[in-house]
């Protein structure tokens, strides 16, 4: 046994100091296979077990339990010669079966082992960890052996052992280890999959096992660029960027960002919040890393956190004059439908998703526990805000929530029984609205009755809640004209879209809506039986060659604008009609000459001398025959000369002539202007209404070329009132955040339950601003949007710069010595300019390091001062405390030059545009 000493290797005498004097064979056997250092034990996680050839054990074992010392059998010093592929590398050979070609030693019975018989000279010890997976503890025998290269050097390749419960971080820091990577650089890891593709490794805390990483697969270490970029992402359709601008060098955060169509909405809110100073250092200095929550089912897999960095790093790499946004816009449509494609959307909309993704990716929490919202009951608002943000903090902990997180205070009173329920919930952002206008200003066409005046476009103000008749008595202030002899249509494409009642709603009239108001006789009415006067809608007419597409007869095209012209019920037939048209058109249609008078009788008298029109005949003058549209008995002009309605020279003053020339024919129609018969009863002497009648003139080319003046016909002209612009006076920013403070009460759509009352009431609400964040957004509601009607609020919102103060609207509490707490500059603004269907989104943002104001319009970039950035197209504004502004301003050394101040004027208007 000696001699077995005197072979213990060097090692193994350090891991293990040798026994004073072996023990028997009896007590060897009971310590190797029994007891707490015995083989029979079970495994506990992260202990060393050693292996030892199986045939070298069975001899063991049977000299042990032969008794005798000085046996034949003796083992001699432990030989794992036979597990080994060779005696250089001392490769463990592959495929080697517990029980078959080894057992399984504890560290301790393996020391016993080593002390008593020795190590084969020159052998190293196999050891191996215990690991636990998936609840179950084992041995592994063989680790995961891990090919590592560079993506820079991708011929170089280092081989490297890890257990299957080593995170994937440890592999980046052997990798890093391995080809010198300073700590200050930032890389990623990817893995070969099968067919040569590849996939990042995002969570680096998660263990080999959990990433299913096997032996022999290829982990590539890639580092990022000076520029911002990663290696891997510079394809050749985006990276077009010449050698100059290779070589730019810029101030960083001076970056546009490309439009990809439609997507200046998105550049907007990046730009803004890319212009938050303490967040973008938070990107900058890779501090996300460590909070990165890939397991959070509110999130998006770190995938929006991680794409927002990359353009951070990018925009303020001062490398780049601007970038190209398109894989933050495809991550951003992967977990967000309503933005995918390139329609135009809203910049607070998304603002408010990315605040929110961000936030749930750098979640702290990693498991929410259930929090249950507590009523105040009572108890002091100190007490019950401190315990509503713990709350708060207890489910949501991330850099979102440390910078634009505040708190409000909700009360609610029921009206039936008085109960107070008072809340504190947290807010992102503040949706401050406008101060509205309870007046509209409203342009109309006038058409008089007298046919010599053309018609008049006026401005009206109105009531923005009122009704038609309040239409009306504005005009009639202008015109002189009652309103009781005035109607109001919607005319679209030619003919009425809609003919209003007096008391309908102005709200039904959209600003686009092109609004006629006729005036009409102050005893008309549409088909009313008590009105002696019938008001009947025009529509004109012309025919056009007969097309056929699929045996369909397109004759008759509408033109110009219709009419609501009076008629009186008694003295209603179509000849009269016709005369009375031809009066209100006489403005715009000339009458024909005496010869071409003649020549219409020579030949109505050779077609018909001395007879009355049957019904379903073409009235005299046309100059084909009817077709499809003019059948029937309304397709002419029947019955004796009647004298117009209008109180002028009319028609019925003219020389008259045994017969006339007639320059167009009369049609019933319905109200989109095709034919239909079922309105008028065929009496061939006069009108008989049935129901709403429906006039249309209907004229040949010819005629229409030569008698209607379409130039005169589409004139009018505007009243003195069209010049008047209604001034909208600013509003103050501070007035617009009282009005979002004032107490309300709540919509029918939108009842609270009262606890007391057990029922939904119509309670009256109150918000209250208790706590405010470092970085403040303010949303304001340009955009108003009701059952009939959208717009937009164009008012003017004067805003200050600096010293923004909230001390007047802040209930909690406050710090009389830090009034700076209270106190906001501004740091960025999202513009919008244009209406509701179109419009173009822009930025003013104050960079971070230089102080200087800029004005980003995608990727055009150009300084500007600080008077340029107030006006009416500005939508979401973005302020800092002024504490929080002192903490992140670094302290200069006495060697330094002097700082510019804060916000301060650029030294040059040089403009650079980056198109």
């Amino acid at each position: 046994m000696a001699a077995v000493a005197e072979n213990l290797p060097a090692a193994a005498e350090d891991q293990e100091p040798q026994c004073e004097a072996v023990p028997g064979l009896e007590n060897q056997r009971r310590q190797i296979e029994n007891g707490e250092s015995g083989r029979d034990r079970p495994l506990r996680a992260g202990e060393s077990w050693f292996l030892v050839e199986q045939h070298w054990y069975k001899q063991w074992e049977v000299y042990v339990q032969g008794g005798d010392q000085d046996s034949s059998t003796f083992p001699g010093c432990i030989n794992n010669a036979k597990l080994f592929e060779d005696q250089v590398n001392w490769c463990l050979k592959k495929g080697l079966v517990e029980g078959e070609d080894y057992v399984l030693l504890p560290a301790a019975a393996w020391h016993y082992l080593v002390s008593w018989y020795g190590l084969e000279h020159g052998q190293p010890p196999i050891e191996r960890k215990v690991v636990e997976l998936r609840g179950f503890c084992k041995v592994e025998v063989y680790p995961v052996e891990l090919l590592l290269v560079q993506h820079s050097d991708m011929g170089t390749r280092y081989t490297a052992e890890f257990s299957q419960t080593d995170s994937i971080d440890l592999v980046s820091c052997i990798a890093r280890e391995q080809f010198l990577v300073s700590p200050q650089e930032e890389t990623r890891l990817w893995v070969e999959k099968a067919q040569g593709s590849f996939e990042r490794l995002c969570n680096t805390r998660v263990t080999l096992f959990d990433a299913a990483l096997k032996s022999g697969q290829l982990i590539i270490m890639e580092t990022r660029s000076k520029d911002g970029t990663w290696p891997s992402a510079q394809t050749h359709a985006v990276n077009r960027a010449s050698k100059e601008d290779e070589d730019f060098q810029g101030q960083p955060g001076i970056c546009g960002l490309t439009n990809l169509g439609n997507t200046c909405f998105m550049n907007s809110a990046l730009q803004c919040l890319s212009n938050v100073p303490q967040l973008t250092e938070y990107f900058l200095k890779n501090r996300y890393l460590e909070e990165l929550n890939f397991c959070n089912p509110l999130g998006m897999k770190g995938e929006i956190a991680e794409a927002y960095a990359d353009l951070v790093k990018q925009a303020w790499s001062g490398r780049h004059r601007s970038i190209v946004p398109q894989v933050f816009k495809t991550k951003v449509g992967h977990f967000a439908s309503q933005f995918l494609g390139y329609q135009q959307h809203d910049s607070q909309e998304l603002l408010s998703f990315l605040l929110d993704g961000l936030h749930e990716d750098l979640n702290r929490v990693k498991k929410k526990e259930y929090v249950e919202l507590c009523d105040a009951a009572g108890r002091p608002d100190q007490e019950v805000a401190q315990e509503a943000w713990q709350n708060h903090k207890r489910r949501n902990d991330s850099v979102i929530v440390d910078t634009f997180h505040g708190l409000f205070k909700s009360t609610l009173v029921c009206p039936d029984c008085g109960n107070v329920s008072v809340t504190f919930d947290p807010f992102c952002y503040l949706s401050v609205p406008l101060p509205v206008s309870h007046k509209r200003v409203m342009e109309v066409f006038f058409v008089s009755m007298d046919p010599r005046r053309k018609p008049e476009q006026h401005r009206l103000v109105v009531p923005k809640k009122g009704k038609i008749s309040d239409l009306c008595v504005a005009l009639a202030k202008h015109t002189g004209v009652s309103p009781e002899r005035m109607m109001v249509a919607d005319v679209f494409s030619h003919r009425f879209y809609k003919i209003y009642q007096l008391e309908e709603s102005l709200s039904s009239i959209l600003d686009r809506d092109d609004i006629f108001i006729y005036e009409v006789s102050g005893r008309s009415a549409i088909c009313e039986n008590s009105r002696e006067d019938v008001v009947l809608p025009i529509y004109l007419r012309e025919r056009t060659p007969a097309r056929d597409y699929n045996n369909s007869y397109y004759g008759l095209m509408l033109f110009g604008h219709p009419l609501l012209v009076s008629v009186p019920r008694d003295r209603l037939s179509w000849d009269s009609l016709y005369h009375i048209l031809l009066y209100r058109l006489s403005r715009y249609v000339t009458r024909p000459s005496s010869d071409d008078e003649d020549d219409g009788d020579e030949k109505a008298d050779l077609e018909d001398k001395d007879s009355i029109p049957k019904p379903g005949h073409v009235a005299r003058g046309s100059s084909q025959d009817p077709g499809p549209e003019q059948a029937g008995p309304s397709s002419r002009v029947a019955g004796g000369s009647r004298a117009p309605v209008d109180n002028s020279p009319g028609p019925s003053h003219w020389p008259q002539r045994a017969r006339r020339k007639h320059l167009f024919t009369l049609q019933t129609v319905n109200s989109n202007g095709t034919s239909d018969r079922s309105n008028f009863n065929e009496d061939t002497h006069g009108v008989s209404l049935s129901s709403q009648p429906y006039i249309a003139i209907d004229w040949e080319p010819e005629m229409k070329k030569r008698y209607y003046d379409e130039v005169e016909a589409e004139g009018y002209v505007k009243h003195d009132c069209v010049g008047y612009v209604l001034k909208k006076a600013p509003v103050r920013l501070q007035e617009c955040i009282e009005l979002f403070t004032t107490m309300e009460t709540l919509e029918k759509e939108n009842p609270w339950y009262c606890p007391s009352c057990k029922q939904h009431q119509l309670a009256t609400k109150k918000l209250d601003l208790w706590k405010l964040p470092e970085t403040l957004i303010i949303h304001l509601k340009r955009f108003s949007y009701t059952k009939f009607s959208r717009e937009k609020l164009d008012t003017l919102v004067e805003f200050p710069i600096r010293d923004l103060d909230f001390s007047e609207f802040v209930i909690k509490p406050q710090n009389e010595s830090a009034p700076e707490l209270y106190k906001y500059d501004l740091i960025a603004v999202s513009n919008h300019y244009g209406g509701l269907r179109d419009g173009h989104y822009t930025t003013f943002a104050c960079n971070k390091d230089s102080g200087q104001w800029h004005y980003f319009d995608d990727n055009s970039v150009s300084p500007v001062t600080e008077n340029q950035i107030e006006s009416k197209a500005a939508y979401v504004l973005f302020y800092q405390r002024q504490d929080v502004a002192r903490r992140l301003q670094p302290q200069p050394s006495l060697s330094d030059p002097p700082a510019p101040p804060a916000c301060g004027p650029p030294p040059n208007s040089e403009v650079m545009d980056l198109n």
